[in-house]
């Protein structure tokens, strides 16, 4: 009884497998299409010229307004400055903040402008403007 069950189950096996491979190796005309059909899209100066004129249009000549020290320390420096990564002084803890302090807000502005130990010029953010660091010193050391 077992030869005839192991007979059977190799036999259902082998066709289950020849199914799979005939169903793999489909040569048909339809199938080499599907299987080679090009993935994306080539975009020329033509086709993008509504989307970019669009865009122009929607910007305005006039400079935007400096974001606030609230928001430039939330977006690029509470990554360090609220957890204490890389031995940045937390905002408001005033004992770390005591000998920065004392050194000045101009030599605090120098190190955010610059860069300072292990804080990178601009700390985390690239594209503040030189006023928006200013905020976001002062942001900090208000904060104490």
């Amino acid at each position: 009884m077992s030869l005839l069950r192991n007979l059977l189950l190799a036999g259902v096996a082998a066709a289950s497998l020849s199914g799979m491979a005939y169903a793999a190796n489909d040569m048909s005309p339809e199938a080499v299409a599907e299987r080679t059909k090009p993935v994306g899209s080539v975009y020329t100066a033509a086709d993008l010229e509504g989307i970019v004129d669009t865009a122009a249009a929607g910007s305005s000549s006039e400079p935007a307004e400096p974001r606030s020290g609230d928001a430039v320390f939330t977006a690029a420096c509470s990554a360090c400055h609220a957890t204490g990564a890389a031995g940045a002084p937390i905002k408001g803890d005033a004992a770390a903040w005591e000998s920065r302090i004392a050194k000045g807000r101009d030599t605090l502005l120098n190190h955010a402008l610059n860069g300072f130990n292990a804080m990178p010029p601009r700390g985390a953010c690239g594209n503040c403007s030189d006023e928006e660091i200013a905020n976001a010193v002062d942001y900090m050391i208000d904060a104490i």
